[in-house]
């Protein structure tokens, strides 16, 4: 699927974390690996993670959005829907986007809902909320990723250092016809199920780092170039490519298929190390309270999940 429009724009940025930091240090004597592996193969130092129920799901997505729409210059009440990103809901029913929208006090009676596409799932909330403001009258959508993968992580496994826990969010909103620049693929390949998984019984995910691997290295810079050449633009017209954090050589792989200083692929894996459906926001929020984005810039947005899901958004940020 690819969409475009030229009447949404993001207004407000936002994140949270937990403040608990664990570094690799605390987690290597359980599981057959070193501190320098980690930080060479997947290029975490420490993540953060969660304290328990005040630091859920919910809480730290009702944290992030709270901080969207306050930078946004929004009031509660003007949002009129809520998108939440999460594989990590804090119970199955009802869904985390109830729970933050009763967590911020709205009550407008705006829409909410959750999307479960795991690593990619921003990247498809994004498409969908700009699709609903194409196609209603809705002006401010707050979409939210937010995981915190610490909760069905086994720590005694060789995969436990890949996750850390947190919270990302904006508000998308109307604008003026021709004042913007947003386009958006999203995908899926359900054949790949069995990659990452979390069984009906299971406590903990289930990964097989190689197929995880080669599943990004080859359709991130697939869905890349096709969004690319739907819209005309050269991949040197990109300002920054903000991605979700699946592991250093993931993403050093993408900036040589790309053909770009891997400087242009922006990261935070470091400190969080993969935040899931929250580290895109994450991260995009960080780069623009830092000043690093800057108005005009291009930036391309691009994730791919369990599922397998996989999507990119082409953005022209405006301040």
């Amino acid at each position: 699927m690819i969409l475009k429009s030229n009447s949404v724009k993001i207004v407000g940025v936002g994140s949270a974390v937990p403040k608990n930091v664990v570094a690799n240090s605390e987690i290597v004597d359980r599981i057959d690996s070193t501190d320098a592996w980690i930080q060479n193969n997947l290029g975490i130092l420490e993540r953060r993670i969660s304290s328990g129920i005040d630091e859920s799901s919910s809480k730290l997505g009702a944290s992030a959005a709270l901080d969207a729409i306050l930078n946004a210059g929004i009031s509660i009440e003007d949002v009129g829907g809520i998108i939440v990103s999460t594989a990590t809901p804090d119970q199955k029913a009802p869904s985390t986007a109830c729970l933050v929208q009763g967590l911020l006090g709205i009550s407008n009676q705006s829409f909410a809902f959750d999307v479960s596409a795991v690593c990619s799932g921003f990247v498809y909330g994004l498409a969908i909320a700009a699709g609903m403001i194409e196609a209603s009258d809705v002006d401010n959508i707050v979409v939210v990723g937010v995981d915190t993968f610490s909760t069905i992580t086994n720590w005694g496994h060789r995969s436990s250092p890949f996750f850390g826990d947190g919270a990302g969010a904006v508000v998308m909103q109307r604008c003026a016809r021709e004042k913007s620049e947003f386009s958006a693929i999203i995908r899926a390949d359900g054949s790949g199920h069995k990659g990452f998984f979390v069984g009906p019984s299971d406590l903990h995910y289930t990964m097989d780092q190689r197929a995880v691997f080669d599943a990004a290295t080859k359709v991130l810079p697939e869905v890349i170039f096709d969004l690319l050449e739907a819209n005309d633009i050269s991949i040197d017209e990109i300002q920054y490519i903000v991605p979700h954090q699946p592991s250093i050589r993931v993403l050093n792989k993408l900036a040589e298929a790309l053909n770009i200083s891997e400087e242009l692929v922006l990261k935070n894996m470091n400190k969080y190390a993969n935040t899931a459906g929250a580290s895109i926001p994450l991260l995009l929020s960080e780069n623009v309270e830092s000043g690093k984005i800057q108005d005009g810039d291009l930036i391309l947005m691009a994730g791919v999940g369990s599922g397998w899901t996989w999507g990119a958004v082409l953005y022209r940020w405006i301040d």
